[in-house]
């Protein structure tokens, strides 16, 4: 086990950029952690799964899960990005995905990420409806985007990935769709696609749940997939640090003496 102080010094020495991926899948991680540690530790929540938005309501946990989350969307994009040129610069040789369909892909993300901000700086229970959007936003665009990748993951391959990583990422990205998205061949709103069937069904806003009461059910089950949906893009970020070893960006810097 590395010690604390040890943790910066292993993410520069990783080769290429494997650091960005790496650094995102600690710092979300320790996001979610630290903000649901101080909103059990000051009882304004109850520690059995919450909502996500439920450990960042009130002070003092809500600045924490803010700045944190803040900084895992900017995180993200950059991961994002750093994957779309990485993608583009593979495909000049390979040439097994569209650049347009690539594109579109990096655009869904940075959606999502954009999502993140909102949920980060708009609080649930003070702008509840632009905070539902948000997390809406983050959740239906992250969701579409690792399905995307999964599929560019596969086409990339055997050459650029192996079949093994593959269907890590699509067995992550459709356990998120179950998760999340709803399904055409649904029957009941209590079998398919439960973070928006469970939540649609709960009748009140509030964080402090306690068993027993009406619609806790549904907020137990909502919130168990949220948290599978938010650790499934933990996950499939977590699969991108071997292909970042590979990969290396430089920043080049010119003066032009006629401005």
């Amino acid at each position: 086990m590395p010690r604390a102080g040890q943790l910066p010094a292993m993410l520069c020495c990783m080769p290429g950029v494997a650091f960005v991926p790496a650094l995102l899948v600690s710092w979300s991680s320790a996001a979610f952690i630290i903000s649901y540690a101080i909103a059990v530790l000051a009882g304004h929540i109850e520690p059995l799964v919450p909502y996500i938005s439920d450990t960042g309501t009130k002070p003092p946990e809500s600045g924490v899960f803010g700045f944190m989350i803040n900084i895992s969307a900017l995180l993200a994009a950059i991961t994002m990005y750093i994957r779309y040129l990485l993608t583009e610069k593979q495909n000049e040789t390979s040439h097994f995905v569209r650049s347009s369909c690539n594109m579109f892909t990096l655009c869904i993300g940075l959606m999502g990420c954009t999502g993140m901000g909102i949920v980060a700086t708009f609080q649930e229970l003070a702008v509840p409806s632009v905070h539902d959007i948000g997390a809406l936003v983050a959740f239906g665009s992250g969701v579409v985007y690792i399905t995307l990748q999964s599929i560019i993951s596969y086409k990339s391959c055997p050459r650029w990935n192996t079949y093994f990583v593959c269907h890590i990422r699509m067995a992550i990205s459709v356990i998120s769709c179950i998760a999340f998205i709803p399904s055409i061949l649904y029957v009941s709103f209590t079998l398919f696609f439960p973070v928006i069937v469970f939540a649609s069904k709960i009748s009140m806003t509030k964080i402090d749940w306690t068993p027993g009461e009406k619609d806790y059910t549904y907020h137990f089950m909502s919130a168990i997939c949220e948290w599978t949906v938010a650790f499934g893009f933990i996950f499939f970020f977590l699969t991108f640090i071997r292909d970042f070893q590979g990969f290396s960006l430089r920043i080049s810097t010119e003066i032009h003496e006629d401005c």
